[in-house]
């Protein structure tokens, strides 16, 4: 899952970037208003956690014209603005949930994992299963004829971003931007070195899926 914080607090941010990534998820991580809502309008999150009060522009403007633009992210609102009528306000704006400062991590995890089922390209159980591959996202590992091979998490993600669209070709650039982050100075070939990790790992011989390379555009996770 990526996520969008958009946080100005730098500590803050900072904190709550490393709990979120010790937990297997992507983050992006935006200090200003402007950026965050930049980042956000890129629609490639599939979660946003929001302070309201930010540099630049404000929470709730910004969730304001991204629901204007039919961005249907969920969005969670972090803020010290804690009376009826801000969570009111907030909720009316376009919010999904409303998380009031100081709180405790293990509730924003939960948070997170509950606004993550109910995005309609999300799917609620972590396990995805093709033919005889077995892929555990929580823990990073692949299951197949009885064996267990550890990937390594941007190898991971890789693999569910494909099997999530299986049957579908997936373009690079969007590869690039869920896996790797949207401000990524990752080059393009870092798509196919991992592509080929993917592939020796799954042991494809042995197993009637593939990783299509369509030439150009992007890959396709496919099952025979």
């Amino acid at each position: 899952m990526r996520i969008l914080l958009v946080e100005d607090e730098k500590r803050l941010s900072d904190a709550l970037g490393y709990i979120l990534k010790k937990n297997n998820y992507s983050v992006d991580i935006a200090n200003d208003g402007i950026t965050g809502q930049y980042m956000a309008e890129s629609n490639i999150y599939d979660v946003i956690i929001l302070d309201r009060m930010l540099p630049g522009k404000d929470g709730l403007s910004i969730l304001r014209e991204l629901r204007t633009q039919y961005i249907k992210t969920p969005v969670l609102f972090l803020t010290a603005k804690d009376s009826i009528q801000d969570r009111v306000d907030g909720l009316d704006c376009g919010a999904d949930d409303y998380l009031v400062k100081p709180f405790s991590t293990d509730e924003l995890l939960a948070r997170v994992r509950a606004l993550g089922r109910r995005h309609p390209d999300q799917v609620e159980t972590s396990t995805l299963k093709a033919s005889s591959i077995e892929l555990d996202t929580m823990n990073c590992e692949i299951i197949s004829q009885g064996r267990t091979t550890k990937l390594t998490l941007k190898e991971s993600q890789l693999l569910e971003l494909l099997m999530r669209n299986k049957g579908k070709v997936v373009p690079r650039e969007q590869i690039l931007n869920k896996v790797w982050g949207f401000d990524s100075d990752v080059d393009m070939n870092n798509i196919e070195i991992y592509i080929c990790y993917l592939r020796k790992k799954l042991d494809l011989k042995n197993t009637n899926i593939r990783i299509e390379t369509i030439r150009g555009i992007g890959y396709s996770f496919k099952e025979d």
